[in-house]
């Protein structure tokens, strides 16, 4: 029990590392939550920051999650159960990270980047269906959705175990409630955007 109490604190911990709030911070100095749409994401420091900002957004964000998966890979000896909740918390800690007042971004990089830590071929299944749905529809948020509803599905017909498919679905799950009901107190005021980077 002590092992799984520090597991969830170490993976906590470093989701709430939020890489569109460091990004900003140190490339403007301002506050990613105060900007554009509110949302401490790769999306919105893309548009803030531009493709620099979006690019060390991602860095961060990918790389915090891949870095506690293999420390729980390698040193916990592929414990499924240890692995998910691990994954599970870094991106809970993402989306509310204690110190950002719970604001942090919606969880789409970590869940992509869980995914390709466990199953990357269910990375190239999502993006066919991104790509081919965008093609037909032009709507990217709404195909994005199909693409990662594909994850799980991927997940237990290639063969993972059913811890790995339920807990990539509970994943799935928090990103999609986040999005449908944004937090209150993100929407920036009109005074913030003045002078925003293109």
């Amino acid at each position: 029990m002590l092992q799984v109490l520090m597991l969830i604190a170490l993976a906590y911990l470093f989701g709430s590392i939020n890489g569109a709030y460091y990004a900003a911070k140190f490339m403007s100095g301002n506050d990613i939550r105060l900007v554009g749409s509110g949302n401490a994401g790769a999306r919105n420091a893309g548009r803030y920051l531009g493709k620099k900002g979006f690019l060390l957004t991602l860095f961060i964000d990918v790389g915090k999650t891949l870095i506690v998966l293999t420390i729980v890979k390698k040193g916990l000896e592929l414990n499924n159960i240890l692995l998910i909740i691990s994954a599970v918390f870094v991106l809970v800690g993402h989306i509310w990270p204690l110190h950002l007042e719970f604001r942090g971004g919606k969880g789409v990089v970590v869940f992509l980047a869980v995914t390709l830590f466990m199953i990357p071929a269910a990375i190239l299944i999502a993006g066919v269906v991104l790509g081919s749905g965008y093609l037909l529809f032009r709507k990217f948020t709404i195909t994005g959705f199909f693409a990662m509803l594909t994850i799980p599905i991927t997940s237990w017909y290639s063969g993972q175990t059913w811890t790995e498919t339920i807990g990539l679905l509970f994943m799935l799950i928090l990103v999609l409630l986040v999005h449908i009901f944004p937090r209150k107190g993100t929407k920036p005021s009109t005074s913030n955007n003045v002078g925003l980077k293109s």
